[in-house]
């Protein structure tokens, strides 16, 4: 139910945010080792993690969850473009609090859940879902460009990556590449519904 596509991505950086209690701001590394709980070292690791306000439609805030969000990838055309948005002369990853910077995918947000990013090493990287913005990016982009930073969360929309889980492990190298392997299943009907009371 997986078809490999045509599409690559290049590993442009590796980043990992080693305390997320200090700091947002991850930090780059020329690789990592990357396990069933995520990347070697990195703060967003865990095979759980406690629920947030992203799934309080789900569960009661802190439920322990399966934690779909080990490791956040964005791209570089698309930090491009947010950067642009908020009319500053760039964006570094690192501010995003980014794990994996790729290049390659246009509309690299927009890949389905469930997708694999297959590196040539063979650690593989399930999709979870898109990465939405969020605030505290912005208060790191006012350090450096006072001001801009509460423009992030619009300007960032459907433009800050995916999160994804490890389901192969291995190591992954700043310039290895990554395959796109898309899962063949058609568009859900189900977002045209009402839920039910």
């Amino acid at each position: 139910m997986l078809k490999p596509s045509a599409f690559h991505a290049n590993i442009d950086a590796l980043l990992v945010n080693y305390n997320r209690e200090s700091s947002l701001v991850s930090e780059v590394v020329p690789e990592v080792e990357v396990s069933y709980e995520g990347m070697l070292g990195e703060a967003h690791g865990g095979l759980t993690r406690l629920s947030c306000s992203r799934v309080r439609g789900q569960y009661p805030r802190n439920t322990p969850i399966r934690n779909a969000r080990q490791i956040s990838i964005i791209s570089t055309e698309e930090l491009a473009i947010i950067a642009e948005q908020l009319d500053v002369p760039y964006l570094k990853p690192q501010w995003l609090g980014a794990n994996i910077v790729v290049s390659g995918i246009t509309d690299f947000s927009l890949i389905p859940p469930s997708s694999r990013l297959i590196s040539e090493s063979g650690v593989s990287l399930v999709v979870d879902m898109i990465n939405g913005p969020c605030r505290f990016v912005g208060e790191v982009i006012d350090q450096t460009f006072p001001g801009k930073g509460k423009y992030f969360t619009k300007g960032a929309y459907n433009l800050r990556g995916v999160t994804a889980w490890v389901e192969k492990t291995g190591t992954l190298k700043a310039g290895d590449s990554f395959r796109l392997h898309l899962p063949v299943q058609p568009a859900s009907p189900h977002f045209c519904e009402e839920p039910s009371a």
